[in-house]
């Protein structure tokens, strides 16, 4: 099993790519024929996730998507950031009473 800390970032680093992979999109929507990316985001067995940037079947932009996919991924990161925050701050405070 996974540590907490670590759950949390691969969290992080899940919606960084979901974040990459959005502005890319809004980057290139008027280049002809380019395909919109999405991140695809896979549970590992031991906790935590893993994501993989996949392209669209079809060429075309969805502005709309891409910022709502930009949100998603900003509000993911900051509550995986919290989660790491809290573990880091809980295993402080345990210290603290073992000292």
């Amino acid at each position: 099993m996974a540590s907490i800390s670590s759950i949390a970032l691969s969290g992080m680093q899940a919606a960084q790519t979901q974040l990459g992979a959005a502005a890319n999109n809004v980057a290139n929507a008027d280049t002809p024929g380019y395909r919109r990316q999405t991140a695809k985001q896979t549970a590992q067995p031991g906790g935590g996730v893993t994501a993989t940037v996949v392209a669209a079947q079809q060429p075309g932009a969805s502005l709309e998507a891409d910022v709502v996919a930009q949100l998603q991924a900003k509000n993911a990161f900051l509550a995986n950031l919290a989660v790491f925050k809290t573990s880091d701050a809980m295993a402080g405070a345990l210290l603290d009473k073992k000292a």
